[in-house]
């Protein structure tokens, strides 16, 4: 999924936490009893949807978006014969789990000084990720504290919500109520696509296909159920969006650019991308001045704008026109482009984003 007002959408496929179980050395073993830890713990504490919606020390706002999550779970797993996406039903989302904290995980992204290339850590499964979660904040703070100390870009950005590929029945979360309906809606379309296909070891093939399927799901929810209140919130959140994606995508560009220059000291480097990352707080100033101040993506920006924060942004946008491609191939077909997407994810990934386009 795209990233949005925050990097809430920045997830854990948690492959990692189950491929972990491989991994050796101490800091491995850390990092699995932590993950393994949180997860369990949101399993135990896991209730069913039906008794969570009942509770009378439920607020009116939560049981009205969880009811609303309900129907859009039921509206992904149905057939398109009756309606739906025709998504694979792994039975996540039955359960209900109140986090008791602004998110589930925070991930730790880094990139060296001079490279928009992020990061990765490798497991078995679940193959090289370009980042590292965890469920305690403080954890993920020590690692990227580590990580600076080494000389890294790196940011830290707090998850709403991650799958487990359908291995586990993925809880709803008081993270998910957080946000805006449509925010919402497409966070649960989005989660619940990601077990019909994964690449371990290709992040942007995962997220790109499970927004494609997120977009074309979002068009249908709003098509069948949609308010026009609601079409104008998504259509204007859509549309800060690609202004907010375009402008990071493009300071990626310049910096890969530089950073490609032959013949530079470290020191030119590091002038020319400090000019090119104010740059970035500079233009993003005057687009928030276009929407008429608008804020939410504010708390992106205090983070800090580097290599880490502009890699991972591309790592969640790169090929969604392709497959949205891909999908118009198959006119709209659920089920026929999982299957093409899958059998370009067994393709080698030099290959992959032609396939897409039928090559």
């Amino acid at each position: 999924m795209r990233l949005r007002a925050t990097i809430r959408t920045l997830r854990v496929p948690a492959l990692v936490l189950l491929g972990a179980l491989g991994l050796s050395g101490c800091a491995e073993v850390r990092y699995l009893a932590q993950a393994a830890g949180g997860q369990l713990d949101l399993l135990r504490r896991a209730r069913p949807l039906d008794d969570a919606r009942q509770d009378p020390a439920l607020s009116t706002e939560t049981r009205r978006k969880l009811n609303l999550a309900a129907q859009v779970r039921a509206f992904a797993v149905a057939p398109p014969d009756q309606g739906g996406l025709g998504l694979p039903d792994h039975g996540s989302f039955r359960t209900y789990v109140d986090v008791g904290r602004p998110s589930v995980v925070w991930n730790v992204f880094s990139a060296p000084e001079f490279s928009v290339a992020l990061d990765t850590s490798c497991f078995p499964v679940a193959g090289c990720v370009a980042y590292r979660g965890y469920f305690n904040e403080a954890q993920a703070q020590a690692d990227a504290a580590a990580r600076r100390a080494a000389g890294r870009d790196v940011v830290v950005g707090g998850v709403s919500a991650y799958s487990t590929l359908g291995y586990l029945k993925d809880p709803l979360l008081s993270t998910m109520l957080l946000y805006p309906d449509a925010t919402l809606i497409r966070t649960v379309i989005h989660e619940l696509s990601h077990p019909s296909v994964y690449v371990a070891g290709d992040t942007v093939f995962n997220e790109s296909y499970a927004t494609a399927v997120e977009e074309e799901g979002m068009r249908r929810w709003l098509a069948a159920h949609g308010t026009p209140a609601l079409r104008e919130a998504d259509q204007l959140a859509q549309s800060r969006h690609t202004d907010f994606e375009a402008l990071l995508l493009d300071a990626r560009a310049q910096l890969e650019a530089l950073y490609a220059q032959s013949g530079l000291t470290d020191d030119e480097r590091r002038t020319r991308k400090a000019g090119v990352l104010q740059g970035v707080q500079t233009r993003y100033a005057a687009l928030k001045a276009s929407w008429g101040g608008y804020a939410g993506y504010d708390a992106f920006f205090a983070r800090g704008i580097n290599n880490a924060s502009l890699g991972a942004v591309a790592a969640y946008a790169a090929l969604v026109p392709d497959f949205e491609a891909l999908l118009a191939r198959v006119n709209g077909d659920i089920g026929a482009f999982i299957t093409a997407a899958r059998a370009c994810g067994a393709r080698p990934q030099a290959e992959r984003a032609a396939c897409l386009w039928g090559g």
